[in-house]
């Protein structure tokens, strides 16, 4: 398939076929997905390929309590756990006890994070998570991922840099095997129950989850702001990039 193509019609596909996806395929994709760019080429990322249905049924429920404090942020009209008091969230950590679970937003009301952990949020994808054909979580080496934005006063996202690119190869690899998927962050809420569901060791951290299989359906027409909405020449709030601006 060609590269433009490729890029142009890999949706985040949450629906998939009962059909198994075979170990050769998934082989073959993290092959051609690990020439991925990452800070001094370290590579830093690692796979945990989850076949064991009882694991695969835990993950389920740690990423349905994620869900579900997304939810409760969504439903009063704010964006989950966005950095929104001077580039920081104003809530509490994950997995915060009792005292403080309140995630205050200057311009709304707080969430209360125990309460929607205990309130269902039904989602389709995310309830039944255990049945995916595959699930791969990924996971980052902090030590070696190039932050050079820790210091500033805002939340950190460089890191990011050289961990996700991999995933985003994976998705489209999976597009051109004729699969569909996607990369969640919502289970990254439970990363302290992962840590040791997995043996994930200190000095590692969760990342994302990713979702693969055979598409129920088949989604090649995406909608997404065109390039003058999201350039600026020269300076933030400049005129749109456009030919021959």
């Amino acid at each position: 398939m060609e590269l433009y193509e490729v890029m142009r019609t890999t949706p985040a596909t949450r629906a998939f076929r009962e059909t198994p996806v075979p170990d050769g395929v998934l082989y073959r994709m993290l092959d051609h997905a690990r020439f991925a760019p990452s800070g001094g080429n370290r590579q830093g990322w690692r796979v945990v390929v989850v076949k064991d249905p009882a694991l695969r049924r835990r993950i389920r429920d740690l990423s349905q309590l994620g869900w579900r404090e997304y939810m409760a942020h969504a439903s009063q009209g704010l964006v989950p756990f966005a950095p929104r008091e001077h580039g920081r969230w104003p809530g509490p950590p994950a997995g915060a006890g009792e005292e403080g679970l309140d995630a205050v937003d200057a311009s709304g009301p707080a969430v209360d994070l125990e309460r929607a952990r205990e309130t269902p949020a039904p989602n389709s994808f995310v309830d039944h998570l255990d049945v995916a054909p595959v699930l791969l979580l990924l996971c980052g080496e902090l030590g070696v991922l190039a932050c050079v934005d820790n210091g500033l006063d805002r939340q950190s996202i460089v890191g990011g840099a050289s961990i996700y690119p991999f995933g985003h190869n994976l998705l489209l690899a999976a597009r051109n095997e004729g699969l569909g998927g996607v990369m969640t962050s919502v289970l990254v809420r439970q990363e302290p129950a992962v840590r040791e569901l997995i043996g994930l060791p200190d000095g590692y951290a969760l990342a994302a989850l990713i979702a693969l299989g055979y598409p129920q359906r088949e989604i090649t027409k995406l909608s997404r702001r065109p390039v003058e909405e999201f350039t600026m020449v020269d300076r933030f709030g400049g005129p749109a990039f456009t030919v021959g601006s």
